[in-house]
C-alpha cells in the first residue's frame, strides 16, 4: 500500500442518493463539504452534513499517537496524525495505513453503502500487539451542506443508548445520527472551535467553523477490529445489532457490487447516477461533487458517456424518461434547486441536448435483443416532437425559429446558453441572438425529428444551407460565435470561442465539412487547446482572463472568459479525428496525443475523476473536483470516438 498520491488529493464515496462521504488523502478537511455522513434528505437534494469528521488517537505501552490532523485558524495543523500516514489505496474503497513510532501498524477503511445513507468505518492492527487502544471523537454539526456551523446553545449533546447503538439528535428539525459500534462510549461533550477550510478560503468563501463532539468512543484493537457504522436514526433496521457481523455483510455486498464494474472508471461513472425522489421512482445525474445537484444540460451531455458509452442503457432509459415528464412549453429544467424550490426553466440548449441523448439511446437500443417498450419509445418521441414544436413557434426567453430557419434566443439580463455566468444580475457572456453551438444542436435536432416527421426534415435542409452562409468567417477561417447579435439582423460576434467546434464534432451529424472544417479545427487547436481541455476564449480576445481564482464574483467573471473546460475535449478530439477521415491512424494518433494528460489527471485531484475547470494559463485544475460531464466526455472519447463501439449491456 504505497503512498503514491498527493496528500491534498480528494476521495469520494457516494451513496447513490445524492449524499456522500469525502475528504483528502491526508485526512485534513479542506472544504465545508468534506464529511463522513452527508445525506440527501430529498434525493438527490436537501443535503445536510451530520458527521463532519473525527479526532483519532492510539495508546500503546510506548505512548499516545494521533491518527488524525485538523487545520485550525490561522492555518495551524494539529495534531500530527498525517505525519504517520504511510500508505493509501483507493480501490475497492479508501484505505489508509498508519505506521506508529513504536512499530504499530494500523489500517483504516471507509466506504459508503450504495442506496443508503450509511458510512462504514473500521480500524485494525496489521501486526498483533498485546495492548493497543483506539480513541475516537466524532465531530458533529447538522447543517445545510453549503453553510458553516458555529457554537450555539441550541445544539443538543444528549445521547441515547440501545445495545450497540448510540443516537445523537443535535437539532430537533433534523433526523438524528445513529452509530452502531463495538466500542465503549464515554459522554464528554465539548466544542472544537475555528476549523479552517483552505479550499473554501481560496475560493473567497467563509472558511472557519465550530463543531460539537458529544463524547469519546474507545476500542481495544488488540482484541479485534474497531467498527463504527454511521447512518440516520430513521434508517437503521433490526439487523444492525451486531456491529462486526453487520460490517462483514455490508463489506461483502459492497465489494461484490463494485466488482461488477469492468474498470474503476466505470465505477467512477456510476457515482453520478442517483435516485430522484424519496420513493426512488426516478433517476438522474449529479452534475458534480461536492456542490452541484442535477442540472438538465449537464445531465444530457454527461449521459452519453456515463451511461451509453459504458453500456448502462437501462440507467439511461430511467433518466431520460424521468426528465421527459418535466417538459414544459418545450423546455426542460436546467436545474432542480436545493430545498424543494420550483425547477428553473432557463436554458435554450438543455432540451436540445435531451434530443441528442434520446436519439443516441434509441439507436443503441435498436441493436439490443430486448426491445424497448413501445410506450417508452412514444414518450421519448412525443417529448422530441413537443420540444421542436415549441422551439419552432416560440417559447420562453425569446426562443423561436426565425424566418431563416435558424434558432434565435435570449433576452437582456439572462444567460441561457452553457456560458451562463452572471455577476450582480448581469450576464457575463449574454450571447443573445443566434449562438453557433445552439444552431448545431438545432440542426441535429431537426434531422433527428425528421426521422419520424417529414415536417422537420423539410426544415432541416434549408436551415443547414443558411447556417453555412451566415456563420462562416472566411477571413479568420472559423465560425462566428453569434450572429444577429441582440436580435439585430446582420450583426456578428467575432469572439474566438470553442462553441464553434460543435459544428464539426460532439454531435451525431456534423454541420460543417470539407476544407472549412479542417481550417476551423486547426484554428481551435492553435488558439484554445490545452492538455486539460479547451479555453473558453482565445488569449488574443479582449476580456481574456488567464486564471480562475479570487472571490465568487471574480471567478464568475472568469468562468467563460478563458478558463479551460475539460468536457470540451470530447467534441474537439472527435472533430480532430473527423477532419482526418476518421481513420484508425487518426484515432490512434489522437489517443496518443490527447488522452495521456487526462489519464494522469485521474490520479491527481479528485481521484478517479476529472475536474470541472483548469486555469487558461498553467493548467492548474479548478472548480469542482468531481465533474460529471468532464468524466462523461472522457469516457465517450476513449470508449466510442477513439475505440470500438461499447458492448451493449443487456437491460
Amino acid at each position: 500500500m504505497p503512498l503514491n498520491v498527493s496528500l491534498d488529493a480528494e476521495w469520494l464515496e457516494p451513496d447513490g442518493l445524492g449524499g456522500f462521504a469525502s475528504g483528502t488523502v491526508a485526512g485534513i478537511r479542506t472544504r465545508r463539504y468534506h464529511a463522513l455522513l452527508l445525506c440527501a434528505l430529498t434525493p438527490p437534494s436537501d443535503r445536510f452534513v451530520f458527521v463532519n469528521g473525527y479526532e483519532a488517537w492510539v495508546q500503546t505501552p510506548a505512548g499516545t499517537f494521533s491518527l488524525s490532523s485538523q487545520c485550525y485558524a490561522p492555518d495551524i495543523i494539529h495534531p500530527d496524525g498525517a505525519s504517520r500516514l504511510a500508505g493509501f489505496e483507493l480501490q475497492p474503497w479508501p484505505r489508509w495505513r498508519y505506521d506508529l513510532e513504536d512499530g504499530t501498524a494500523i489500517e483504516q477503511q471507509f466506504f459508503v453503502r450504495h442506496g443508503a445513507p450509511l458510512t462504514a468505518l473500521s480500524w485494525r492492527l496489521l501486526r498483533p500487539r498485546e495492548s493497543a487502544r483506539l480513541f475516537l471523537r466524532l465531530l458533529l454539526s447538522g447543517r445545510d451542506y453549503h453553510h458553516l456551523h458555529h457554537e450555539n446553545s441550541a445544539f443538543r449533546f444528549d445521547t441515547q443508548h440501545s445495545g450497540h447503538g448510540i443516537v445523537w439528535r443535535p437539532y430537533e428539525s433534523l433526523p438524528g445520527v445513529f452509530a452502531c459500534t463495538n466500542g465503549e462510549y464515554v459522554h464528554q461533550p465539548d466544542w472544537y472551535r475555528s476549523f479552517q477550510y483552505r479550499a473554501d478560503q481560496a475560493r473567497g468563501l467563509d472558511s472557519t467553523e465550530d463543531l460539537a463532539s458529544p463524547g469519546v468512543l474507545q476500542f481495544d484493537l488488540s482484541s479485534g477490529e474497531a467498527v463504527l457504522l454511521l447512518t440516520l436514526d430513521d434508517h437503521p433496521d433490526g439487523s444492525m445489532t451486531n456491529p462486526a457481523a453487520t460490517l462483514r455483510k455490508l463489506r461483502d455486498a459492497e465489494r461484490k457490487r463494485r466488482q461488477m464494474f469492468p474498470t474503476p472508471l466505470h465505477r467512477s461513472a456510476d457515482a453520478y447516477l442517483v435516485q430522484r425522489g424519496r420513493k426512488g421512482l426516478g433517476r438522474t445525474i449529479i452534475a458534480g461533487y461536492p456542490w452541484f445537484t442535477d442540472w438538465g444540460r449537464d445531465t444530457f451531455i454527461a449521459l452519453r458517456g456515463l451511461c451509453l458509452a459504458t453500456g448502462q442503457t437501462e440507467e439511461a432509459r430511467k433518466i431520460l424518461l424521468a426528465w421527459a415528464k418535466a417538459v414544459s412549453e418545450g423546455m426542460l429544467p436546467n436545474r432542480f434547486p436545493d430545498g424543494g424550490a420550483s425547477p428553473e426553466y432557463n436554458s435554450v440548449d438543455a432540451s436540445l441536448w435531451f434530443i441528442i441523448a434520446a436519439y443516441e439511446f434509441l439507436e443503441i437500443r435498436k441493436t439490443q435483443p430486448r426491445k424497448l417498450a413501445a410506450r417508452d419509445v412514444r414518450l421519448l418521441q412525443t417529448s422530441i416532437e413537443t420540444i421542436l414544436s415549441y422551439y419552432a413557434k416560440g417559447t420562453r426567453y425569446g426562443i423561436h425559429m426565425d424566418t431563416d430557419g435558424l434558432l434565435a434566443a435570449g433576452e437582456p439580463g439572462f444567460a441561457i446558453t452553457w456560458m451562463d455566468a452572471r455577476v450582480d444580475g448581469q450576464a457575463v457572456t449574454p450571447r443573445i441572438g443566434k449562438p453557433v453551438e445552439v444552431q448545431a444542436l438545432w440542426l441535429n435536432a431537426l434531422r433527428i425529428g425528421g426521422q419520424f416527421s417529414e415536417q422537420w426534415q423539410t426544415l432541416w435542409a434549408p436551415a443547414s444551407e443558411t447556417f453555412l452562409g451566415r456563420f462562416w468567417n472566411e477571413a479568420a477561417g472559423c465560425l462566428y460565435d453569434v450572429v444577429d447579435v441582440d436580435h439585430q439582423p446582420g450583426t456578428c460576434d467575432t469572439a474566438f470561442r470553442p462553441n464553434q467546434i460543435f459544428a464539426v464534432g460532439g454531435l451525431p451529424f456534423p454541420v460543417l465539412g470539407g476544407h472549412r472544417a479542417r481550417r476551423l479545427v486547426d484554428a481551435v487547436e492553435s488558439a484554445l487547446w490545452t492538455p486539460l481541455g479547451l479555453r473558453s476564449l482565445s488569449p488574443k480576445e479582449p476580456g481574456y482572463v488567464s486564471h480562475y481564482e479570487g472571490d465568487e464574483k471574480q471567478r464568475d467573471r472568469a468562468y467563460h472568459q478563458g478558463t479551460v473546460w475539460p468536457w470540451l475535449l470530447g467534441p474537439f478530439v472527435e472533430a480532430w479525428v473527423r477532419v482526418r477521415g476518421g481513420t484508425l491512424k487518426a484515432k490512434s494518433d489522437a489517443r496518443r496525443r490527447f488522452l495521456p494528460p487526462l489519464e494522469a489527471h485521474l490520479k491527481e485531484i479528485g481521484l478517479g475523476h476529472i475536474s470541472e475547470l483548469a486555469d487558461a494559463e498553467g493548467g492548474e485544475p479548478r472548480g469542482c473536483p468531481f465533474q460529471a460531464w468532464s468524466l462523461g466526455e472522457f469516457l465517450r472519447l476513449s470508449l466510442v470516438v477513439l475505440g470500438d463501439e461499447p458492448k451493449k449491456r443487456q437491460p
